[in-house]
């Protein structure tokens, strides 16, 4: 897109110019940033990796201090494909928890609110919850539950890929009365995804596809809007991953 007069408010540091350097002087208790939607839709997930961290380590040095930085993953928006696929909406999520290595930063996702007709899924309210979690925790230190589970390792028992979590509360919990687990996807050596039924084992999920026979990879709520159903015991819905690299 031209960047003309009639798209001053999106140029280069046009926003920062005229709404954070006037405040930079003044002491902030932290920063919440919900925004995302348009580098996704530019494919530019990759981009972004980048930038959205450059941007709070920018903040930082110009407030002089580490500003704890809160921020919305991007909610579910636009159709999803009949088989499992590349999605830059789900490219940009994965940019935006790669942000969390940062120190003093914190994610609340929305994965699980979003509106496929809808780029602004009118469900504050949780995401609003969400953002207090994360700022107990980031800001005041505070001993919770303030995320959903999070990826941490994947070992694979012959056809099966046995996949473990972090920030479990008191455990796991699906969210199907039958405890059928829905939004994972399995690939072989060829890396090609395909969708994979998954059981919970205790604390983990054991995903599978029986024409799988040797698999290399999964992932779980990978698409534009998912409806993936795994949630830890605090009712906070697991974070977006993917096992294998991320592309380039």
């Amino acid at each position: 897109m031209p960047l003309g007069f009639e798209n001053w408010p999106i140029m280069p540091s046009v926003l920062y110019q005229g709404m954070m350097e006037p405040v930079a002087p003044l002491a902030v208790t932290g920063a919440i940033w919900y925004q995302g939607e348009s580098n996704a839709m530019d494919n530019r997930s990759t981009q972004y990796r980048t930038l959205f961290p450059a941007l709070i380590q920018d903040w930082r040095m110009h407030w002089g201090y580490e500003v704890p930085f809160l921020f919305v993953q991007l909610a579910g928006f636009g159709p999803n494909k009949p088989e499992p696929a590349e999605y830059s909406w789900a490219d940009l999520r994965e940019a935006q928890s790669m942000t969390l290595s940062l120190p003093h930063t914190g994610m609340a996702t929305a994965i699980d609110i979003g509106d496929e007709k809808d780029i602004h899924p009118k469900d504050k309210q949780n995401v609003a919850h969400r953002l207090v979690l994360a700022a107990a925790k980031t800001v005041y230190g505070e001993n919770l539950a303030y995320s959903g589970p999070v990826y941490q390792s994947m070992t694979a028992e012959g056809n099966r890929i046995r996949i473990k979590f972090s920030q479990l509360a008191s455990g796991l919990l699906i969210k199907d009365k039958y405890g059928y687990v829905r939004g994972f996807e399995i690939a072989g050596s060829d890396g090609k995804f395909v969708w994979a039924p998954a059981v919970k084992d205790g604390d983990d999920i054991v995903v599978f596809n029986e024409a799988v026979r040797q698999p290399s990879a999964v992932r779980y709520d990978w698409s534009n809007t998912p409806d993936g159903n795994l949630y830890n015991t605090a009712d906070l819905p697991a974070i977006p991953f993917r096992t294998d690299a991320p592309k380039r």
